[in-house]
């Protein structure tokens, strides 16, 4: 089993995404309660553009006790495929665990500010992306605005006349 997912994932890698698809589903099949399994199937149907299909298989590893990294990636997946399919609420809530749990993980915040703009918490969603640029960012442009850009970020409907 091992060895037939290291070749899915190989192929993922090299961007055969439907035969990393075929093997990931076949396997899905035959060990259903692995939840490493069900995280690389959901992937390979989310990189086929195949969200829906991606639904159950993300939320049946996270169910199953997914952890580490392929929590975090399925905390992204499963919270972008919800909000590309309109679920918003089901996102915010599957992005918001991933915060918790990985605080670090930038991208988590990207998609969730994401979600914020399409619920129409627009505000939420700019300053969540101006701090996360601010701390990521090593461009010296931004860097030495930092001070201002932190400051406006929570305050952007605000004018000072």
């Amino acid at each position: 089993m091992r060895s037939e997912l290291t070749k899915a994932i190989a192929l993922r890698n090299e961007r055969k995404f439907q035969e990393s698809n075929e093997i990931l589903t076949e396997l899905a099949l035959k060990y259903p309660d692995d939840p490493e399994i069900n995280y690389h199937c959901a992937w390979s149907f989310d990189v086929l553009g195949k969200e829906l299909e991606a639904v159950p298989y993300y939320e049946k590893a996270i169910s199953q006790g997914l952890a580490g990294e392929d929590l975090e990636g399925a905390c992204i997946g499963l919270g972008s495929t919800y909000r590309v399919i309109g679920q918003y609420e089901k996102s915010r809530e599957v992005l918001e665990r991933g915060i918790r749990l990985f605080p670090a993980n930038k991208a988590i915040q990207a998609f969730y500010s994401m979600t914020l703009f399409n619920t129409g918490q627009h505000d939420k969603a700019m300053e969540l992306l101006l701090k996360s640029l601010v701390e990521t960012s090593s461009d010296k442009n931004i860097q030495s605005y930092k001070k201002a850009i932190l400051f406006y970020s929570d305050k952007l409907e605000k004018t000072w006349i």
